[in-house]
């Protein structure tokens, strides 16, 4: 029986030692941990203000009531260019935050009936916009030409609607074979038939050309009225201007001659 006890007194102090050594562990990790963080500065973290609310939707308070706001031009496509991926995106969505605060204010300036401050500010946001679209697609057709041979844009074919008009048909892909779907069979006919569609087609194209000779003979006529005021223009920036005009022929003409006397070669 003692040997027995003894056994068991030693097994009870053979399980108390881990306990006891990993509380000792503890007590000191917690104790090291506690003056880590007693030792870090405050001033090594530092966060920036966050605005959430509406008010990032409106004009900033001086440059309420003014008659014209000071602001720079648009992004040009070179300048994007050099830019990486990243900055790329962070701009855009600076340009995005810009485009909604102008919409807003332009909104409440057509509400309360008063004049919205430099409104050019919204297409300058809009041509960089387009810009850096362009340029984000230059990279990602580079680079699919690169890696596969392909532009990467999405498939495009020339087809004709319902009125006979031709435009181009972006394609994309559906989870119904082309020829079992039938709901896209009757949005997407790409033909045209009946007297009326080629009477519409005749009077498009009689339109279509009234408008082009329309404008060459304005051409023509602001040639004729320039050569007879300035007679000794310039005749090759004058045909690189207007380039429909045949400014040679011009020439010959009885109406573009002043009150002046030629010069004798």
């Amino acid at each position: 029986m003692n040997v027995l006890q003894r056994l068991f007194q030693v097994s009870k102090q053979a399980g108390r030692f881990p306990v006891a050594i990993a509380s000792n562990l503890l007590t000191t990790s917690s104790s090291r941990v506690l003056q880590h963080r007693q030792a870090v500065p405050a001033q090594c973290f530092s966060l920036s203000s966050r605005r959430y609310d509406l008010a990032e939707f409106f004009e900033d308070k001086k440059n309420l009531g003014e008659n014209e706001v000071k602001h720079g031009r648009a992004w040009n496509k070179d300048e994007l260019r050099i830019k990486s991926n990243a900055d790329l995106h962070k701009l855009w969505f600076v340009l995005l935050k810009e485009r909604n605060m102008l919409l807003t204010m332009e909104h409440e300036c057509n509400e309360k009936m008063e004049l919205f401050p430099s409104p050019e500010r919204l297409d300058k946001v809009n041509e960089s916009m387009t810009n850096l679209e362009d340029v984000v697609r230059e990279r990602n057709r580079a680079y699919f030409e690169l890696e596969t041979g392909e532009t990467g844009e999405r498939p495009a074919k020339l087809v004709t609607n319902q009125l006979g008009l031709k435009f181009y048909y972006r394609m994309f892909e559906h989870v119904i074979p082309k020829y079992a779907n039938r709901k896209w069979k009757e949005t997407h006919q790409f033909h045209y038939r009946g007297s009326a569609v080629h009477k519409f087609l005749r009077m498009y194209r009689e339109k279509l050309y009234n408008v082009k000779r329309k404008q060459r003979n304005r051409e023509r006529n602001e040639v004729m009225h320039l050569l007879k005021r300035f007679p000794g223009m310039d005749r090759v920036a004058l045909a690189e201007k207007y380039p429909s005009v045949d400014v040679e022929k011009l020439y010959k003409l009885d109406k573009i001659r002043g009150n002046y006397v030629p010069a004798k070669v």
